[in-house]
């Protein structure tokens, strides 16, 4: 599906867990997912930062996979 919407020219974010999945999908823009070691207030945290870090990747050329994982 990542890849049928990007083909369409609409750039796509694909958050995840597993980061080899994502590879073998062929999303291009990867942002890894969460810590569960970490407490509510740092979890928190954590993805309100992982989802600015997406939207940045929603607006970054790309050529090919990138995981953004900075």
């Amino acid at each position: 599906m990542v890849k049928a919407i990007e083909a369409a020219g609409l750039p796509v974010v694909h958050m995840c867990t597993v980061t080899p999945i994502s590879m073998t999908v062929g999303a291009n823009r990867i942002v890894p997912l969460g810590n569960p070691a970490l407490e509510k207030d740092e979890e928190y945290a954590l993805r309100k930062g992982l989802v600015e870090k997406a939207l940045k990747a929603l607006t970054t050329e790309v050529d090919g996979q990138t995981i953004f994982d900075n």
